[in-house]
């Protein structure tokens, strides 16, 4: 297995290993950090079809929607209105100035909303890997 195949086969792995996480922290009522999973999960998947369309390693950015214009996605306006959405909460789960405000705004049915939707991106972006 080559360099960029071992890249791929990284991001995906992490990907899925930081899914479940996004999961089970949604399940013990860690909203913010369930949001901030989210995050990392669309993050690593981007970056491996990064990879995989470029055949070189990532950059080391987390803008998703940079990410999928690297990747040579076509997106919906939806699509790329969701990734704008949940890039955000890389920033708003990291920093104290803003965490609080953050956490006050991940109510369940605000992070069941953008859960849901990164499932959907997820498993889209899986399927995505196979055209590529």
């Amino acid at each position: 297995m080559n360099n960029v195949n071992k890249q791929i086969d990284y991001w995906k792995e992490t990907a899925q290993r930081d899914w479940k996480t996004a999961l089970g922290l949604f399940k013990i009522k860690r909203y913010d950090a369930c949001l901030f999973f989210c995050h990392l999960t669309l993050e690593k998947i981007l970056k491996g079809l990064v990879v995989k369309q470029t055949n070189h390693p990532s950059p080391f950015i987390h803008d998703l929607e940079k990410l999928a214009f690297l990747s040579k996605l076509k997106l919906t306006e939806q699509q790329i209105q969701d990734l704008r959405t949940i890039s955000t909460f890389n920033i708003a789960a990291r920093y104290d100035n803003i965490k609080l405000a953050f956490y006050k705004k991940c109510t369940k049915n605000f992070t069941e909303k953008y859960l849901l939707t990164t499932k959907k991106l997820y498993l889209w972006l899986k399927r995505e890997y196979l055209k590529k």
